[in-house]
């Protein structure tokens, strides 16, 4: 196996639900991210052997192989082949897993992992039909083994199984805010975030011109007084602690990360930023369906035989609170390493983008603060976790 690196990691800013992104096309922002990971490395976009995207809802501006699109969009040489694939949340960090595969298995030299969402314009659920003619994901034999369950309803199942409360959920999410709010403050995630240009809108919602969207939008002043009013995500259960304010924010974004093997990166005179260590998608219970994370961090450790001690930050997606309150009780981690610049609870969780997005900000942060080893891990609907252990150099 051949020894793979990162070369650059970029994402854009994370847009709001009918913020700043709304009308952006998913492909053009795609194409920006792409074309400024490109232009911070000056490696010769021909030389590239894949570029494989993550996307979950593929439909309308992002059907079609949006990461082929995209490519092409931005101008880039029509010779460099694109997938896009999906495994749900973790769709971005699958393409890394791919992308990290091919690489050390001798394949490609160069390749590109990225992902977009524009959730915005394609919505949660549009990309399951109404019509009872088209069936539904989760059923068939699906249903003789496995209850077609929720996330929503999953999250709570978890923070059952593991004693979290009210309490515990609106802590975290509390937490989330106040450190994206001090990374913003102090200028941690400057470095990541590639300028796409995006039209203003005036109060009857005609374009009067152009501005640069630089900044992640789901920031906001929160209290523990606020969280404890908001309304429940499930209140039809007897028992639930998730809310808008503790669960991931619907959200538009992109990112993309560049790979090279060792051997290129040296005959290019370039510096890398890290090392995939291990990177792997694993299975977990389609019912609780978001405990992924546990299983994935245990198996990484065990294929790389380090120990968790040995780890200096843990990215680890806020999809819902009890998904890394579990992790973190069920791995004794210490939750000082864990999300330092806040989550997907006061960031967004643009899906399809979002597991780059989680490497952009640790191998920035592993840098910040002279960290060796940072491990990202995500939940993924239908009982899916995704792992990856870099190492900064």
């Amino acid at each position: 196996m051949r020894e793979v690196l990162i070369i650059e990691a970029v994402r854009s800013g994370v847009g709001k639900r009918n913020g700043s992104l709304r009308a952006t096309h998913g492909g053009d922002l795609l194409g920006d991210v792409l074309a400024g990971l490109l232009a911070r490395t000056d490696v010769d976009p021909a030389s590239v052997d894949r570029v494989i995207g993550g996307c979950v809802h593929q439909l309308g501006m992002l059907a079609s192989n949006v990461t082929r699109n995209a490519w092409l969009g931005a101008g880039l040489p029509i010779e460099v082949p694109s997938t896009t694939v999906t495994i749900q949340c973790g769709s971005a960090q699958e393409s890394l897993t791919l992308a990290h595969a091919l690489i050390a298995s001798g394949q490609a030299d160069t390749a590109i992992a990225c992902g977009v969402e524009a959730l915005s314009q394609i919505p949660m659920g549009s990309t399951v039909p109404t019509s009872p003619d088209y069936g539904q994901p989760r059923g068939g034999r699906y249903l003789e083994h496995f209850e077609a369950t929720t996330q929503f309803e999953g999250a709570e199942r978890i923070a059952e199984a593991w004693g979290i409360g009210r309490s515990d959920t609106d802590a975290l999410a509390k937490r989330s805010q106040d450190l994206a709010a001090t990374a913003w403050a102090e200028g941690r995630f400057d470095g990541q975030i590639v300028p796409v240009e995006v039209p203003v809108f005036d109060e009857v919602g005609r374009t009067v011109g152009r501005t640069t969207f630089a900044r992640d939008e789901g920031l906001r002043e929160t209290t523990l007084e606020a969280l404890a009013g908001l309304r429940l995500n499930t209140p039809e259960r007897s028992v639930a602690v998730h809310t808008a304010g503790s669960s991931s924010q619907i959200s538009d974004g992109a990112s993309a990360t560049l790979l090279m093997s060792a051997e290129r990166t040296e005959s290019l005179g370039l510096a890398p930023r890290a090392r995939l260590v291990e990177t792997l998608l694993v299975g977990s219970d389609p019912e609780l369906m978001l405990t992924g994370p546990i299983p994935a961090t245990r198996r990484l450790l065990e294929r790389t035989g380090l120990q968790l001690e040995d780890i200096d930050l843990f990215e680890v997606n806020e999809a819902f609170a009890s998904v890394v309150l579990a992790w973190q009780r069920e791995l004794d981690v210490d939750l000082d390493k864990v999300n330092p610049n806040g989550g997907a609870i006061a960031l967004g969780h643009p899906l399809g983008a979002t597991g780059t997005i989680l490497l952009a900000k640790a191998v920035a942060e592993l840098e910040r603060t002279g960290g060796r080893f940072g491990l990202i891990s995500m939940c993924c609907g239908g009982g899916l976790g995704t792992g990856t252990i870099i190492e900064r150099l």
